[in-house]
């Protein structure tokens, strides 16, 4: 290689590429928060890697009435973001790996069991691997458990998970922009989750917003 095609590549900016956002979908109920998610980051022209742990095939048919495959085919059609699906299994994903320089991750839901696996950092799966890997590189990691009651030990673990450097956000939409649909309270949570990521969307009109009018992308 000579000098001048070194200094070109030195002058490449690594981030000037948006980085692919990872999702996680656990057996926790609320995967419709999940799917959405996926939905709107797609149309926003995200790529996203999607990783589903074995309990969203008990789960998909009960909350959404339709199997996880099906839910997957129908988002590949939501361009013009790109969706990978990897295995539970699949260590060779990007997700994997420090040294695949990804970006951020959302576990949405997020179960009480994956939480505890991931603070005692057990990364036996590719989903609890890529969450470490998170922690360990300083990169963002947001859990949206929908749980209720929460028992002591849950609480001790997400405190734990936020001492390092996780974003604990759960489920709870709020109620000032007026829902009327449980799509609209989907929307408010998917909204905040992009907030977070960076990604400019409007599902919802924000507090102290006047418009009232039919929100969509941006």
């Amino acid at each position: 290689m000579s000098e001048q095609q070194i200094n070109e590549q030195s002058t490449v900016n690594p981030t000037s590429q948006k980085p692919t956002i990872g999702v996680a979908w656990t057996g926790a109920s609320g995967l419709v928060y999940g799917v959405r998610l996926v939905d709107v980051l797609l149309q926003s022209g995200r790529d996203v890697d999607l990783v589903v742990s074995s309990a969203v095939g008990k789960t998909a048919p009960v909350e959404l009435g339709h199997p996880v495959d099906g839910l997957i085919e129908r988002l590949r059609t939501m361009g013009p973001g790109v969706l990978d699906v990897y295995g539970q299994n699949d260590f060779s994903a990007p997700m994997a790996s420090g040294s695949a320089q990804g970006g951020p991750l959302v576990v949405v839901p997020c179960s009480m069991g994956t939480v505890g696996r991931m603070v005692a950092g057990t990364s036996e799966t590719l989903l609890l691997r890529a969450a470490d890997v998170c922690l360990k590189e300083r990169r963002q990691l947001i859990l949206v458990p929908r749980e209720t009651p929460l028992a002591t030990h849950h609480l001790e673990n997400l405190a734990r998970l936020s001492g390092l450097g996780a974003l604990i956000m759960p489920a709870a939409p709020g109620f000032y922009h007026r829902p009327t649909s449980p799509g609209d309270l989907v929307d408010f949570m998917v909204q905040r989750i992009c907030d977070h990521l960076g990604v400019a969307v409007n599902l919802v009109p924000r507090w102290g917003s006047d418009d009232q009018s039919e929100a969509g992308l941006v």
